[in-house]
């Protein structure tokens, strides 16, 4: 099922959730061990059938040790649940590894994952001898857990390559893809387009990256108009943006906030009494916030 009734009615449910939940998480778990089961990792981790050698599953205890081996933190047998002490008493709870791992973990999943198809019977052992079909095993695996994500409103998504990207907030997100950066500028082009892809990534941490970067490229855009005399230069760009007053002086007033919030917060320099930009949904306000300004003297320089 790809098409819910409620997805048909409502629309589908907005891409935000940039955290895996325990639900989510164990709808993921419950898609491996399925998999496992199927046999579905036979080609990369085979079962031998021990008349002739012919591949008629996966070896699982070959598939957990990579899978630990590669994913450094992840407990096999895969958790979704864990103790939750309160004080003479404990209960269980639904539990999530961090979200980085489990995205960590898609990523070895569709890496080893392929459709098996049965082939000869073999009636002494009671099993089938496996072939197997990988783009299409990829592709089953890379549609159930965009789903899963979808319905969820998980901002990630499996691209065809099997890598991870996040799913950008909608406006911004068609603005970045479609906007082609030419500002006669090579090192600004250079800046914004780093910017961008660094925003895309999974990680909060580049994305933080991707927010002090846009901060660079907005010191280095208001010096375009006049290299020796930064304010001179903005005056400039603003006057070139518009000349109905009150909305100029609005955009001044913008561009001074703008400048002081680079300043007062850990973005564009790095004192003690600098406050950090930690939460997610505030890098992608502050990152919206002043693209839209760069976006806007862009198109009107």
């Amino acid at each position: 099922m790809t098409d819910y009734f409620s997805d048909r009615e409502n629309g589908p449910r907005a891409r935000t959730e940039q955290v895996i939940s325990p639900t989510v998480w164990a709808g993921l778990v419950g898609t491996v061990q399925a998999l496992v089961s199927s046999g579905a990792f036979g080609l990369r981790f085979p079962e031998r059938c021990p008349d002739g050698q012919a591949t008629c599953g996966c070896d699982s205890d070959a598939f957990a040790a990579s899978a630990i081996a590669e994913m450094p933190g992840l407990a096999w047998p895969l958790e979704t649940t864990c103790m939750k002490e309160d004080g003479f008493f404990s209960q269980r709870q639904p539990f999530a590894p961090d979200t980085l791992l489990i995205l960590d973990f898609i990523e070895f999943v569709y890496a080893s994952v392929a459709k098996p198809i049965l082939g000869k019977h073999h009636d002494f052992f009671n099993h089938h001898h496996l072939t197997f079909d990988q783009e299409a095993g990829q592709e089953e695996f890379r549609a159930t857990v965009n789903r899963i994500f979808a319905r969820n409103g998980v901002a990630f998504e499996v691209l065809s390559t099997g890598r991870i990207v996040r799913v950008l907030p909608p406006v911004l997100g068609e603005d970045l893809k479609r906007t082609v950066f030419r500002t006669g500028d090579r090192t600004l082009d250079n800046m914004l387009e780093e910017c961008r892809a660094k925003f895309s990534d999974r990680n909060p941490l580049i994305r933080r990256e991707a927010l002090e970067r846009l901060w660079d490229a907005w010191e280095r855009l208001k010096s375009l108009a006049d290299s020796s005399d930064k304010k001179k230069s903005v005056k400039i760009i603003l006057d070139a943006i518009t000349s109905e007053p009150s909305l100029r002086a609005r955009l001044e007033e913008e561009a001074t906030e703008l400048n002081s919030i680079g300043n007062s917060h850990l973005i564009r320099h790095s004192e003690v009494n600098q406050v950090p930009v930690i939460d997610v949904d505030h890098v992608d306000y502050l990152f919206h916030r002043l693209f839209a300004m760069i976006q806007l003297m862009l198109r009107k320089k």
